[in-house]
């Protein structure tokens, strides 16, 4: 596992998060949906993270994560996310996997797993 990535701010991977939907015909309100029902996170929040340049490290020690997050499941860049052994690399995994769905087309109340 690569553990460069616990250092990487938040704000250098999200414009590629951004891009990602968007060119899937889904929009940053419905990424942002996305990574506030993970976090805990409000509009504030994630001005503040992104503008501070917050590592993914203290992006999620500060994040309260959603109580249905052991429902994500399934293969995100050849991990099996419920298998992940590191917690924070887990939570940055269940992110991508989320945005993935998110990308593909996935209904929202799938995604947010309601």
């Amino acid at each position: 596992m690569n553990t460069k990535v616990f250092k990487i701010s938040f704000a250098s991977v999200y414009p590629h998060y951004v891009k990602k939907v968007e060119s899937k015909g889904r929009t940053v309100e419905e990424l942002h949906e996305v990574i506030y029902w993970l976090t805990g996170y409000n509009s504030t929040d994630l001005e503040k993270i992104i503008e501070d340049k917050i590592d993914f490290e203290s992006f999620f020690a500060h994040a309260h994560l959603n109580p249905n997050v052991d429902k994500i499941k399934g293969v995100i860049c050849g991990y099996r996310v419920e298998e992940i052994q590191d917690p924070l690399y887990q939570k940055i995994r269940f992110l991508d996997k989320l945005i993935d769905e998110l990308a593909k087309g996935k209904a929202m109340n799938k995604i947010l797993r309601e």
